[in-house]
């Protein structure tokens, strides 16, 4: 792939910060680091160009917390300045992490997403009869930065871009040379196109048809279980070899009995919540709703909350559970 140039003029233009805070500020509005940016927009957009140019932007500033959902992971939440320079860099090399990408990644990615991957699952598990589950272990902890730094010097040749990226890269650690922050723009961005690189051997060296990857979770289908084993195999040493990056061990099954990814269940005509999804959504649905009987939120904060869940179990065929769900709780419209 011919690599981008140039780009680091587009990402400091006035227009494009500024665009870039009304992105970032996206159901923020009203929090007091948003309303003191919005305060003295000009400045800090002004402030933010003249650190650019300079070459010396300030990164690193986050606000860290634990989240249970369902496993535990330690989110790092940008400053919202941060935040409006993560989302001024992707808006200029989002098209060029784009054009790596198979048709069959769906994660950040316009026009795809999670709905789409679970159509596409379903599609397959429609016409396979085995699949195969993986992912990899810590992911976002485990990105060596050496080789993310090197990936990232295949895809642009702007020298003060790629000074920028590394900087943003060096910002956070999570070992000795390794580790992206969840929670920030660019680290969904690098860590989607990282695993690009086992994209392309799946669909490309091992010709495997029915394939889909959501972040870090890939499935395989095929008719042959010895098949899928043997890529399994190759994709575990590509990864470990090529990329640093250590994959759990399998699920293997029978289509029939229905395909376990990203808390749902697909089968060739359905697609069912998870159990653990059900779960998830009974409690944190009636832990909102009780902020509100409690006089802690208000009807819209409790529908802020809640329409993003409401919204996840509504990817899978689910309709007669949420009314369930609600009525129990006494929160139905």
């Amino acid at each position: 792939m011919k690599r981008a140039g140039n780009l680091y003029g587009a990402i400091a233009d006035p227009d494009n910060l500024r665009l870039a805070f009304w992105k970032a500020k996206r159901g923020k509005a009203g929090k007091p680091d948003v309303e003191a940016f919005r305060a003295d927009l000009g400045r800090e957009l002004e402030d933010l160009r003249g650190e650019l140019l300079a070459g010396d932007i300030r990164v690193g500033e986050c606000h860290t917390f634990t989240i249970h959902d369902p496993k535990e992971r330690l989110i790092c939440a940008p400053s919202f300045r941060e935040r409006v320079l993560h989302h001024a860099v992707v808006n200029v090399c989002e098209p060029v992490f784009e054009r790596r990408q198979i048709h069959d990644s769906y994660a950040c990615r316009k026009g795809k997403g999670l709905h789409a991957c679970l159509e596409r699952a379903k599609r397959f598990t429609r016409y396979h009869d085995w699949y195969l589950k993986l992912d990899v272990r810590k992911y976002f902890d485990s990105i060596p930065h050496d080789r993310l730094r090197a990936l990232l010097r295949r895809r642009f040749k702007d020298r003060l871009l790629l000074a920028l990226l590394e900087r943003i890269i060096d910002s956070h650690s999570a070992g000795t040379g390794k580790g992206i922050p969840i929670g920030s723009l660019t680290s969904q961005h690098f860590a989607n196109d990282y695993l690009s690189e086992a994209d392309h051997m799946v669909k490309e060296a091992w010709s495997v048809r029915g394939y889909v990857r959501y972040m870090d979770d890939l499935v395989l289908w095929h008719d042959d279980k010895a098949a899928l084993l043997r890529v399994e195999r190759q994709l575990r040493e590509f990864c470990r070899d090529a990329l640093a990056l250590e994959l759990k061990p399998p699920c293997l099954n029978h289509t029939a009995k229905g395909v376990s990814m990203l808390g749902y269940r697909v089968f060739p005509d359905r697609v069912l919540l998870a159990r653990r999804s059900r779960r998830r959504f009974v409690r944190k649905l009636g832990g909102y709703w009780q902020m509100v009987s409690d006089g802690q939120w208000s009807q819209g904060e409790f529908a802020a909350h809640a329409l993003p869940l409401v919204s996840y179990v509504g990817h899978a065929d689910s309709a007669s559970f949420r009314r369930r769900i609600m009525e129990d709780i006494g929160c139905s419209p």
